[in-house]
């Protein structure tokens, strides 16, 4: 959402028009937890990724 501030404006009025906006939550991120199942450390799969690159 986007709010355009005029020059002049009333604190009060940028207060208010502040409060009406919500936030919207986009991404539920704990639905997905647990769900990829790795078959090695992280560790051991950091290190074997950037060996890849030498």
């Amino acid at each position: 959402m986007v709010f355009a501030i005029k020059k002049g404006i009333e604190k009060k009025r940028l207060d208010e028009a502040l409060l009406k906006i919500k936030p919207v939550k986009k991404f539920n991120a704990k639905l997905h937890l647990g769900k990829v199942k790795w078959h090695e450390d992280a560790l051991t799969y950091q290190k074997r990724l950037r060996d890849e690159w030498d």
